[in-house]
């Protein structure tokens, strides 16, 4: 599906854990919806690095921590479903006009939450959450629609179809959220804000975002490797597939209902799913049969990012996992969870991801006809390499100032600037795949 080569689908629906021969586009959405939630997301990233580096205290955290997760990580997430998913399951997106509403929906109600928390106008986040709720609704109503017709599901598309379901349920807790800070309506039923706010950003990190991360996991690290499953891998992923679910159900219900007992089951089930999902991406590049790529390098890193974050979070959960400084596991880690676990599957995807959609609208038909480039030639490799370099060692800064106290304030300034550059180059270099190569520019994008 993301080789160097473009033609029609196999009558066959293709396995989703093996390279698809043959791919059919026509069944996803024009290629311009996908990349413009890629750009607009980019600027979601630079946002919430910038944030991150210029404000402390509570309102710039939650800003940037909503410029990341939701606009950045989300939107991509957003765009990338939304066209790969009728390709890996051999069905037609449900709807090409709902694909292009959801965007500016979602873009919208993000941008208007970050800026009620900076500007402290709290009275603006009850419309965000709305505008963002809408946005994510319809997008879950699409998508939903679209993997119905893939029954029965794989357990690429069972962690979709459950992430569907966080997606909706962390919008809702959202809007009572915002609803709550603007107007003051918990308690309610015996639900606090306080129990609100955990089980929303657990709902959000560990239901919607990863739980969509592993599905994807599962095809790409065996796609992208040109490796399989081993026996033993996939019985894990069976277990997986049941436990992980489970887990974050367990640890969302518990936090929010303040039942200790519950919320530790779930936390284990959690990180010792993440964990293995870790050692089964590890071992799929330690098997690779390709050439090692910058997408390959940040699974790496991810991988083992998310296998120490892991271990640590297992420990502390089991420990205490109701904690204030606990909601995204160990104190202090949630910037390798966020900004390098999961952010190094998404800079990793987008490395293949836009220049394959770009060499598939450009390039694709002539094949044969003409010579054309590969479509790891598109993007620049020596910037490549000054992205991964700067991001990597940015975010060791970052963790390590705010692991130890008696470090100067400015090593983590440094870190979120070295972070910054390496988010601006990793932008530039799929900007300019977009420019170069396609046939839109970056305005065009902006108004699909």
């Amino acid at each position: 599906m993301f080789g160097h080569s473009h033609s029609t689908l196999a009558a066959e629906r293709p396995t989703m854990s093996a390279i698809p021969a043959e791919v059919d586009e026509s069944s996803g959405p024009p290629t311009v919806i996908p990349l413009a939630h890629f750009v607009v997301g980019l600027a979601y990233l630079l946002g919430g690095v910038v944030v991150a580096a210029v404000t402390t205290g509570w309102a710039g955290h939650v800003a940037h921590v909503h410029l990341f997760v939701a606009g950045w990580i989300c939107l991509t997430i957003l765009g990338a479903t939304t066209q790969f998913v009728p390709v890996w399951s051999g069905v037609s997106l449900h709807s090409r006009r709902l694909a292009v509403v959801q965007l500016p929906l979602a873009a919208l109600g993000f941008a208007g939450l970050t800026a009620g928390f900076l500007t402290g106008r709290l009275d603006l986040l009850p419309v965000a959450g709305v505008l963002a709720l809408a946005g994510v609704w319809v997008f879950c109503y699409n998508l939903a629609r679209t993997l119905a017709g893939a029954r029965p599901f794989d357990a690429t598309e069972s962690h979709f179809a459950v992430a569907l379901g966080w997606f909706l349920v962390v919008t809702a807790l959202g809007v009572v959220l915002a609803l709550d800070f603007a107007a003051g309506v918990l308690p309610l039923a015996g639900i606090t804000h306080a129990s609100v706010r955990p089980a929303h950003a657990t709902a959000a990190v560990f239901g919607a975002v990863c739980a969509t991360v592993i599905g994807a996991l599962y095809q790409l690290a065996t796609m992208f490797t040109q490796t399989d499953l081993s026996e033993g891998e996939r019985r894990f992923q069976r277990v997986e597939t049941v436990a992980y679910p489970v887990g974050v159900a367990a640890l969302v219900a518990g936090r929010l209902l303040a039942l200790d007992p519950l919320a530790r089951v779930g936390g284990v089930l959690v990180a010792c799913s993440l964990l293995g999902v870790a050692l089964v991406v590890t071992n799929k590049l330690r098997e690779t049969r390709v050439e090692w790529t910058p997408m390959l390098t940040r699974y790496g890193l991810a991988a083992a990012t998310l296998a120490v974050w892991s271990l640590a979070a297992l420990v502390t959960w089991v420990r205490d996992p109701l904690g204030a400084t606990v909601t995204f596991g160990a104190p202090g880690t949630a910037v390798p969870l966020l900004v390098a676990g999961v952010g190094f599957v998404v800079l990793g995807t987008l490395y293949h991801i836009v220049p394959f959609l770009v060499w598939v609208d450009c390039y694709s038909d002539c094949v044969g006809l003409e010579p054309v480039p590969m479509v790891d030639d598109l993007y620049l490799d020596r910037l490549a390499l000054i992205d991964g370099a700067a991001y990597t060692l940015g975010v060791v800064l970052v963790t390590t100032g705010g692991a130890v106290a008696t470090l100067p304030p400015l090593l983590t300034t440094a870190g979120w600037g070295l972070t910054l550059v390496g988010a601006v180059a990793f932008a530039s270099n799929l900007l300019l795949v977009v420019v170069e190569h396609g046939e839109y520019d970056v305005r065009t994008l902006a108004g699909a």
